[in-house]
């Protein structure tokens, strides 16, 4: 097991979640559908992106597409939600103003959507599917404590301090969706 792979798929899942960015998002949501729990929307992501990891490649074999086709689609999408991130622009997310619940829109498209799921099978073009669910636990801890300390956190990080991050991350995606474009080819 290399370690600093599984520190690679971290902080790349991570840049892609963004669940720092996610932030005004949740406290968005959390006033127009009351309480959001965070342990549902932490075991919901978990059973996506999780799933999409042992039988993402299946699905899409059944699909007829090959692994490297859907790498290169996959950078393009994180290509997509890293300028999405830099530029401020909304391109893959659902309209916040919805009242489903924790569930749909958080853990799915927020948290666990398109952009997640095409990264995590990008990344297995890379990476063996161990070192893959080693850089997804820690996400999903880190879901599970975003999601508990909304209120705290957007109270501590301020508005300057999120936008700094999320454009911050951006850009590492950006870089990151430039590297697996690259050998995909």
């Amino acid at each position: 097991m290399n370690w600093n792979e599984a520190l690679t798929v971290f902080f790349t899942l991570f840049a892609v979640i963004d669940m720092l960015g996610s932030i005004p998002i949740l406290v968005s949501l959390k006033t127009k559908i009351g309480a959001i729990h965070p342990l549902k929307v932490t075991l919901a992501s978990a059973a996506l992106m999780i799933g999409f990891l042992l039988a993402g490649e299946t699905f899409l074999g059944l699909l007829g597409i090959d692994q490297s086709s859907f790498a290169l689609a996959g950078s393009i999408v994180m290509f997509l939600l890293g300028l999405e991130m830099v530029l401020g622009i909304d391109i893959f997310r659902s309209d916040p103003n919805s009242p489903s619940g924790s569930i749909v829109p958080i853990a799915f498209p927020i948290i666990a959507g398109s952009g997640t799921l095409t990264t995590i099978l990008s990344l297995k073009s890379m990476y063996s599917e161990a070192t893959i669910l080693l850089g997804i636990l820690p996400n999903l801890l880190l879901i599970y404590v975003v999601v508990s300390g909304t209120d705290w956190l957007e109270k501590k990080i301020g508005q300057a301090g999120m936008l700094t991050m999320r454009k911050f991350f951006g850009v590492i995606l950006l870089a990151i969706a430039v590297k697996i474009f690259r050998g995909s080819l």
